[in-house]
């Protein structure tokens, strides 16, 4: 049986790689369709994981799959602003180190039965449990990048409205200022990992 969640994980990744090619075509039109796609990309991130509850299609897989992808569409963005010269390039480097240091505590958590997230969250301090396991902050966290992505374009669209910049810059600072305070808790955490010898 197909996993449609999976489905459209991935699709999501190409729908962003495609998004990211008009942006370098730099004609009005195509930002605006860039800007479009990436609506949807974004969107289909809420999707998949409404599928898979929705279809009982849940698994361990499909969230790796899930944070993989994240990470995928998250980089492809950054790293595009970096090269369009719309973000310095120390964003997408802030956020590489983060998602590598992250992602390998919680490789090593996942094979001891932990998740990143839920019930089993690797996480053992209340704090850490908001900042990073939580709904809340995870769906602040994932809208502070969409408006991010989204106003970043839209600045180079034919749009005028003078605050556009600010509010832009603000969601692109603010998205890397919860990168941290939300990465800071899981590598803390795994401190003391760095001081054990396992058995």
């Amino acid at each position: 049986m197909i996993n449609f969640a999976n489905v459209v994980c991935i699709g999501r990744v190409f729908l962003a790689f495609i998004a990211i090619a008009f942006l370098f075509h730099k004609h009005i039109s195509s930002t605006w369709i860039a800007f479009l796609l990436t609506i949807f990309a974004i969107w289909a991130d809420q999707l998949d994981g409404y599928l898979a509850r929705k279809l009982n299609q849940a698994s361990k897989f499909g969230g790796i799959l899930d944070i993989a992808c994240d990470r995928i569409v998250e980089m492809a963005y950054w790293i595009a602003f970096a090269v369009l010269g719309w973000v310095s390039i120390w964003i997408p480097f802030l956020f590489l180190l983060r998602g590598n240091l992250v992602d390998s505590i919680r490789a090593y958590y996942q094979e001891k039965g932990f998740t990143a997230f839920g019930e089993k969250t690797m996480m053992k301090s209340s704090l850490g449990r908001f900042l990073v396991a939580s709904n809340f902050s995870r769906f602040s966290y994932a809208l502070a990048k969409a408006l991010a992505f989204c106003l970043i374009i839209l600045l180079h669209t034919n749009v005028h409205w003078s605050p556009l910049a600010g509010v832009a810059y603000f969601f692109v600072y603010f998205a890397c200022v919860f990168c941290v305070i939300r990465g800071l808790p899981v590598i803390l955490e795994a401190g003391d990992l760095l001081l054990k010898t396992e058995n």
